[in-house]
This record gives C-alpha cells, structure tokens and sequence, in this order.
C-alpha cells in the first residue's frame, strides 16, 4: 500500500494489546444502533428490516422489545419474527411488563431487537437502564440492534433541551454510543416527516396535532437533522482515525478541512494564530496550533519563551487543540504531527524562514519538499518596526548560538586530550592517540550541545596533525594518507557530536515526561488509599506543591452547593477570594490570576470536576504564573484536579453508604425491636382495660371516687393500647408484611366511622364534615383507611386547643378524591412540614400532648400502598391542613351488577 509506512516496524506492546483487544471483541456481542433526529424517522422500520434479512441469511433473530406505537407499517414488519413474552413486574398496585433478561439469556438467539435503548426500566427490574441489559447481553456473545434519537444521548441532552424547550430525561451515556460496533443513521428530510405525521403514520391525529405545535415544528426538525448528522460524522471521523492507527496510515487522507498553525519563536506569532481562527472559524473546521522545541530553541531568551506561551494560550482560547513538542527538526516533527491527526493544511508565518542565512530554505520549502501531499498557508506577518525587528534578529542569534564559556571549554578539552596524547604518544600507536580526541568530541557534545562539539571536531583535527602527525609542531603533512585519517577524524567527530548532543536533549525530554507521569501514578496511589478528605487535601497540596511550586487551598462544596471554608494546609493556605472561588464553582469555570476573569487575583481557581457534579475549588497561589501558559503543564494540573476531584467523590460516596448502611441496620433493629414489644405490651394493655371495666361493674357499685379511678384507669389502658397498636402497625407496615383487602367502598363511610370512633377524643371539638355529592367509589381497604382518617383526627384534636374546629372535606378531580383535614390552631413551624412525617418525630403545642409520633408515619405508609400521596401545608386560617389524595381508577357498574343480580334473581 503507498499510504503506509515501508520502514515502519509496529510495537510489540501494541500489537499484543490490539491482539488481546481483537479476541475480547470476538467473544463479545456485537452492538448496531439505528440512529435518528426524531421519532417518526423510521429507525424501528429499518431495524425490522434488517432483522428479516438475517433472518433470510439464516441467523435466529428474537424480538427481545419492540415499540410500534401502533404503526401498520411497523407492525407488518414484524410478522414472522419470533416475539420473547414480556414479564409482569408489581409496581405501585399495577402489573407492568417489562423486558425479560433471564428468559433471553436462557433462549441465547444469534440476534435480539431492543427498542428504545435509552428506555427506564420499572422499579424491581435487574437493571435500572435497558443499555444495561443490552451491556449484559453483549457480554453473553449475542449480537443487539437497537435504536437511539439524538435528544436521548448524554452530551446532546441539554442542546436539545435549548433548541425545543422540552427535556428528554432517558438518556444514554455517550460511550455506549461510541463504542457500538456500527451506526446506521436513519434522516429524512423535515417536510418528509412532517408529512407522516399528518398522514398518522407517527401518532394518533389528536397527538400528531399536538406534537406539531410543540416538539415537531420546522425549524426543531432542522436543527435536529443537524445535530444527528454531525454527530454521526463525528463517529465516522474516529473510526478512521482508528484505522489510519491499526494498519499505521502516514498519508493525510482530505476527508475533512482541518488546520494546523505552527507557532515559532519570531515575531507575527499572535497574528498567526488569530488568522487561523478566522479561516477554521469561517470553515467551520477543527484546527491545532502546535510549537517545536528544538535543542536551539530551548536556549531563547525567557522574554522569548513567554511570548511563544501566550501565543499558545491565545489559541487555546480561541478554540485550538495545543501542544508543545519536542525533536531536532521542526518540520519533521511538525509533517508528523499532521499525519498522525490527519491535518490537511499546515498554516505558517512568512517570517518563520531564516532570512538572515539566505543560503538555508525557507519553513515553508522544507515542509514542501517533506510532505508534498499537504497544503501550505503562508501568513504575512506584517512589517515589524526597527526594535522589534532587532529583537528578533536577536532572539535568532540567542537560540541558535551558545554562550562562549561552552565554546571555551571545548577547547580546553581538546588541549586536555593533546597533553594527555603527548604523554602517551611514545607508548601507543597514532590510531590510538586519535581515539583520546574522539573522546574529548563526545563529552563535549554531551556536556555542552552542538556547536561547542562542531568546534572540537575541528580543533581536534589540527591538535592531532600540529603535534602528532610528522612533520609535527607543522601543519604539513608527508604522508598523504594521514588526509583520509583526518578527513574521517572530522566526520567522525562531528556525526558523533551531533548525535550525542540529539540524544542528550532526547534524554531530557523524556525525563520530563517521566516525572510528570510518575507523579500522576504516585498520587493516584496514594489517592486510592485514602479515606478522609482531609487526606485527600494533604495529597493533593504535596504533589501539586512539588510541581508547581505554589500555595494550595482546597475549598469544599457542601449540599447547598455553597463553598465551606478552606482545608487546613501545612503549608500556610494562599491569599483566597471567597467571592472568586463561589463565582468559579457556580459557573464551572476558571477565574483568578492567569484568567480572562478577574485576572488581578493573585490566586488561580480551578473548579474540581467529578463525574457526577462539581465537588469543589482548587486555590493555587504560584510564584510563576507563567507556568500555566505551558501546555503540557496546565493539563498536567488538569489532571491532578481531575485525579483529586474523583477521591472527594469517592469519600462521599463511601460515607453515604455507610451512612445508609447504618441507618439500614437502624431500622431493622428498631422494627424488631418495636414488633416484638409491641407483642409482649398487647396483652397486659387488654388485661387491663378488663380489670377497668369489671372495676365499674361490681356490686355492690363502687363509690364515685372508685369509679373515677376506674375510668382513668381504664382510658390511659386503651391510650397505650391505641400507641402499641400504632407500633405494631407501623413495624408491619415497614416489614411489608400488610396485605391490603381492597374493595370499592365510599369514603364517606370511611370518614363518619373513624368520627364515631374519635368522638371522646375530639369532645372539646367542633368537627364540621364538608364531602362533595356524587364522591365516586374508591378501591380502598376500610380499616387502614379509617386508620388514617382516625390518625389525622386526633392528631388534630392534640395539637390544637379546645374549641377550635376542625374541618374534614372531600373532592373530586379527573385521577384522585382529594381529603383535606383542616385546623386553626397553631399550625406547623415552618420548614417542618416533610419532617412530621418521619418516625418519632412530633409537632409542638403549647400543652403537652401525648404520643410517640408514629400517627403520620403510618398515615404516609398506608396513603403510598393505596398509590396515593399525603402533605402538610398551611391551612387558610392560620392552623395545619394535611391533603391526602387517592386515585379514582375505574368503579364498577353498580346499576349493571344490580339488574344482573335481580336477573339471577328471577
């Protein structure tokens, strides 16, 4: 092939992990998506479509989920396809029918359709998403096809809500996307679409009607196409990327515009990179802006070196991918960079050729005659003025020369080398005496670069014929082959100068990298190991303080998404702007010193970034600000903000599970502990509520203070045995060990029986009872029901004084019965109106009341078995109103069923 690489030898590593990876592949399932801008598109149209392809090629196909939405045409597609039953799944009162993983795992078809990848399973299911199931049966080696809309996936959710004004909240998370074996895009065109959904081939006339009003107007449906195309190409693009990589692809294949602006050391730097954001602006193309550090440049004044930083920065900002690289030749690094990202066009500065050595190429020629396949834009930098121009000359000057010191050493060496050759010349042969001149080339090129080395070289040469060669103390020479040895002397020492001198600043480049990589293995180690964020904070401080050499804060968010004070520092903590960080926290974003946001901080804020949400801010207060110009820096701090962000998740999380693990115990112990008291305390109360009673009963009749005890007697027993009752209750309730023996019964009912059976306890009451007429019949149980109603009621009479009233009244919407239970006594303290429910938690009143606060725990269990909802609020004249609503569902035909039972009568 003429697009790879004759001379290119693969690594083992990599070929032994793309093996690894290809038989990983092999086992596993494999995953097409149907992908589309909207329902209607037909993306389950041509899933079916293809499905009876393979089925005619011989493949077992199974419908594991498929969505119709009552369409003929999609419901005749699935004819002849072989339909795994759904299973029935208890939810809230209601069977659901949900997807069975089990049974499909169990059949293991070569292919299984799931529709609506991105669908929410039913609470009890094995997994939360139907991805996950899909991941499961992946891994089980069953091919999936399945189907995704643009506003499902992750990434795309939030743009699409912005463009249509409605949120999809099924997404699916971008990897299971990119990492699905194919994508096959379903388009059609907005009128085309529009058009089906007139014709009803999408919904319904009355949903089409309304779906074209709200979600599917015109210019929703552009934008849409848009964002589904260009993510597909997206796609696309990395698959080739992935191929150009696995058969080791040098040639740039023009598939898509893409700019590459090389910024160097002189000056039009800025107006280089600004004009390469006009022109990827103006096309609509990603770009990269990249700068090549040579041994040479590496020598450049700081001056120099902060304005090649701030050039970078500038790109960065305006939208490029950056890089600082490292080689020996500009335009080799710079061709193989463009290959390796598959950049088109290489965008360069007119002043960038090295017009003070006219007898050297220009930047532009030397990338011409090395990669004659890409495009070249030269940029003109403009006419510099006098200083500026003498500044460059300059900066040229500086970097490609060395200090004299270096080059004096190297003649000190090869003057070392003379006088040690001198004292060894009676013992040894001349070809001996040449190696101690070589030598001397070498540990100059080593020690001092390449200039000094070429300098060497040469003073090696006329050292060893001056003194050693005869005539010697003469640079004559009487033997002519002594001018092959010197000719090759020279060579000699100058390829191995440069050598030295290549491998040398090589060695050092890779230092670099090695450190800045052990330093991320080393505190991901220690990150791992931690279990406190105030470890996590120590780690953190410790390693960015070594590489940045700055002065660390870690400001932690709490559940409010406020910034608590900073963690203790052993370092002494940086100067910190509360109001900064807060602002760099709420917007996500960067801010401080070094920014575009209050730039005159002397501290930088970086937001920590965790999967889930922001955990925090990172303050760094650095002596060189100027370090977070150098790409390969500022991601390195990335990073370790990434690193450090993760671990305070990470903590959280583990607390949150403690916690939860805890209070489930908690509750467990508690329950039992409740169910087994309430059991052993059941029996005395009724023993003497008994006793009370045969007390009132004797004979001859006790006397009037007897009978007063009795009847205290006999009203604190049934009060305690009233308290057991709701213990028990509510452990059986929690231990969902209560079967509810629903039946249609009128609320009405329920709510004159529970007054009857709170009458002595809302005696210093008015109790007014207000239902509307016609109040349909509910399918209830009628003794939890009237506990609730009994519960409510007296817990009404305890917290309000005597003589208030309380109202009871009833009505009825389209789904519920609405009961709302209404007092004007004090009411509830403000924010507590969710607390009251909780277990053992009571309302204040000035008197003191009785109970353990179980009552509207109970009511809340018993309201959310029916499938129903309970809350507190604020009544109309000042007291506590408590709303419990029941849904109506759908009565029986008491007329029918009573002229069928006269019928059977008769």
């Amino acid at each position: 092939m003429p697009d790879v690489l004759p001379s290119s030898r693969p690594d083992p590593d990599q070929l032994l992990a793309r093996v690894r990876e290809q038989e990983a592949r092999a086992r596993r399932g494999k995953l097409k998506i149907f992908f589309g801008a909207s329902a209607g598109v037909g993306k389950t149209f041509a899933m079916l479509g293809a499905a009876r392809q393979q089925r005619q090629l011989g493949v077992d196909v199974l419908i594991g989920v498929l969505e119709t939405h009552g369409r003929s045409e999609t419901e005749a597609m699935r004819e002849g396809l072989e339909t795994l039953p759904l299973r029935s799944i208890a939810y809230r009162e209601r069977r659901l029918e949900e997807f069975d993983l089990d049974a499909a795992l169990a059949r293991r078809p070569s292919l299984i359709l799931m529709d609506e990848l991105a669908h929410t399973n039913v609470a009890g299911s094995r997994h939360p998403k139907r991805w996950m199931d899909v991941e499961e049966l992946l891994a089980a080696g069953i091919d999936v096809y399945s189907t995704v809309n643009v506003q499902h996936l992750e990434t795309l959710n939030d743009v699409v809500s912005g463009i249509t004004g409605i949120r999809v909240w099924e997404t699916v998370p971008d990897h299971v996307f990119d990492a699905a074996d194919e994508v096959a895009l379903v388009d059609l065109t907005p009128d085309e679409l529009l058009q089906r959904l007139k014709d009803g081939k999408v919904y319904l006339p009355n949903q089409a009607e309304r779906a074209v009003r709200n979600f599917f107007r015109k210019g929703n449906l552009i934008a849409l196409r848009e964002l589904a195309l260009r993510r597909t190409a997206d796609r696309v693009d990395d698959e080739m990327q992935q191929y150009r990589r696995e058969k080791s692809v040098s040639s740039v294949w023009q598939t898509r515009d893409s700019l590459l602006a090389c910024v160097g050391p002189g000056d039009g730097g800025e107006k280089l990179v600004r004009t390469t954001a006009r022109i990827a602006s103006r096309l609509e193309v990603p770009w990269h802006a990249i700068y090549v550090e040579t041994p040479q440049l590496q020598r450049v004044p700081e001056r120099t070196r902060q304005h090649i930083l701030r050039n970078l920065k500038l790109a960065e900002d305006l939208g490029a991918q950056t890089a600082t690289l490292s080689g020996s030749s500009v335009e080799e690094v710079a061709v193989k960079y463009a290959r390796d990202h598959n950049l088109a066009r290489i965008v360069v500065g007119r002043n960038v050729a090295a017009g003070w050595r006219p007898w050297r190429r220009s930047f532009t020629e030397r990338i011409g005659r090395l990669a004659g396949d890409l495009d070249i834009i030269e940029v003109a930098a403009g006419e510099p003025d006098a200083r500026n121009r003498a500044h460059d000359e300059q900066t040229l000057a500086e970097a490609s020369g060395t200090p004299w010191q270096s080059y004096a050493m190297a003649a000190l060496a090869c003057a070392l080398a003379g006088i040690i050759g001198a004292a060894l010349f009676p013992f040894f042969d001349l070809a001996n005496i040449v190696m101690l001149f070589l030598l001397a080339v070498v540990l100059v090129g080593v020690r001092y670069g390449r200039g000094p080395s070429v300098l060497a070289s040469f003073l090696s040469v006329a050292t060893f014929d001056f003194f050693f060669v005869a005539p010697r103390i003469s640079f004559a020479v009487t033997d002519v082959q002594y001018l092959m040895t010197f000719a090759v002397m020279l060579v000699v020492g100058l390829i191995t100068g440069q050598l030295t001198a290549g491998y040398k600043y090589q060695a050092k480049v890779a230092t670099r990298r090695e450190q800045r990589v052990r330093a991320l293995y080393e505190m991901s180690r220690d990150l791992s190991a931690a279990l406190l964020p105030e470890q996590i904070a120590e780690i953190g401080e410790r390693f960015i303080s070594a590489e940045f050499g700055a002065r660390v804060a870690f400001l932690l968010a709490d559940e409010n998404d406020r910034l608590s004070a900073p963690l203790l520092s052993a370092n002494g903590l940086p100067l910190i702007d509360t109001g900064i960080a807060q602002w760099a926290f709420d917007h996500g974003e960067q801010a401080g010193r070094g920014t575009s946001t209050l730039p005159a901080s002397p501290a930088f804020y970086l937001p920590l970034k965790a999967p889930m949400r922001l955990r925090g801010v990172l303050a760094l207060e650095l002596r060189n600000a100027e370090r977070l110009l150098v790409p390969e820096q500022r991601r390195l701090l990335d990073t370790f903000a990434s690193l450090i962000a993760i671990a305070f998740e990470r903590v959280h999380y583990v607390d949150v599970a403690r916690d939860s693990t805890v209070q489930m115990e908690s509750e467990r112990l508690r329950n039992s502990l409740l169910s087994a008291i309430s059991h052993d305390l059941r029996t005395p109360m009724s023993v003497l509520v008994g006793l009370a009673e045969s007390l009132q009963m004797t004979h001859p009749a006790p006397s009037s203070e007897q009978a007063e005890i009795a009847r205290s007697l006999k009203e604190e027993a049934l009060r305690v045995n009233g308290q057991v009752t709701n213990l028990l209750d509510m452990a059986r309730l929690q231990a969902g060990r209560v079967t509810l023996n629903r039946q249609w019964q009128p609320i009405e009912e329920v709510a004159v029986s529970a007054l009857r059976c709170v009458e002595r306890s809302l005696s210093g009451h008015h109790v007014r009872l207000s239902l509307d007429v016609g109040l349909p019949l509910l399918e209830i149980d009628f003794v939890l029901m009237e506990r609730v109603f009994c519960n409510l009621l007296e817990n009404a009479g305890k917290y309000t004084p005597a003589g208030t009233s309380i109202d009871v009244s009833a009505e009825v919407t389209a789904t519920t019965v609405n009961v709302r239970i209404e007092d004007n006594g004090p009411g509830i303290p403000a924010g507590k109106e969710e607390l009251i429910f909780r277990k053992f938690e009571r309302g204040q009143s000035e008197g003191s009341t009785c109970g353990v606060g179980l009552g509207l725990a109970i009511c809340r269990a018993i309201i959310e078995a029916h499938g129903g909802e309970i809350h507190a609020e604020h009544g109309a004249q000042g007291g506590a109103r408590f709303v419990f609503s029941l849904p109506r569902g759908t009565p029986p035909d008491l007329a029918a069923a009573e002229d069928n039972f006269a019928e059977e009568e008769r």
